[in-house]
């Protein structure tokens, strides 16, 4: 006698999703995926941001995070930063900063927070911008970021 079981798709989908990427993404989220180090996660942030990939950016970050703008605002949990970065990953046109290139001038790390100083260049923009962000890993995923971006202060053509 073979007995067998009816699993429906999403189940499946989800049972795999736990057992080959660690974690369920949870509404739409993309699972974790740890870096080597911390400068390996920064980079691969820099990378994401120049590739308005949001999937790759919102890899890196765990339910816990915080990101702290100019102004006293600060972003908390993975879901407010997920609406944050899917804006930012969209064409100008759309409010975002699709083709951006951002550039790392200065990098001085401090155990597992690395410390960039940026240039954003592109056709986009009439001068480069400048700014600077301390990112704080740990465990290969981006914990924390404190920023000194500002969209309003950026010069468009």
């Amino acid at each position: 006698m073979r007995l067998g079981y009816a699993i429906s798709g999403a189940a499946l989908g989800l049972l795999l999703e736990v057992v080959f990427l660690g974690q369920p993404a949870a509404t739409g989220l993309p699972s974790l995926h740890r870096r080597p180090n911390a400068r390996a996660v920064v980079d691969e942030h820099i990378d994401a941001l120049n590739r308005c990939d949001w999937g790759r950016l919102m890899a890196q970050y765990p339910p816990e995070v915080e990101i702290f703008l100019p102004g006293g605002l600060v972003i908390k949990g993975r879901e407010k930063v997920a609406d944050l970065f899917r804006t930012l990953v969209k064409p100008l046109q759309e409010g975002g900063l699709c083709g951006i290139k951002i550039e790392a001038e200065h990098v001085f790390a401090v155990g597992q927070t690395v410390n960039v100083q940026w240039r954003a260049t592109g056709e986009l923009l009439a001068e480069p911008y400048r700014g600077a962000d301390a990112f704080v890993t740990q465990d290969g995923l981006m914990w924390a970021q404190v920023t000194t971006f500002q969209r309003d202060q950026m010069k468009f053509k």
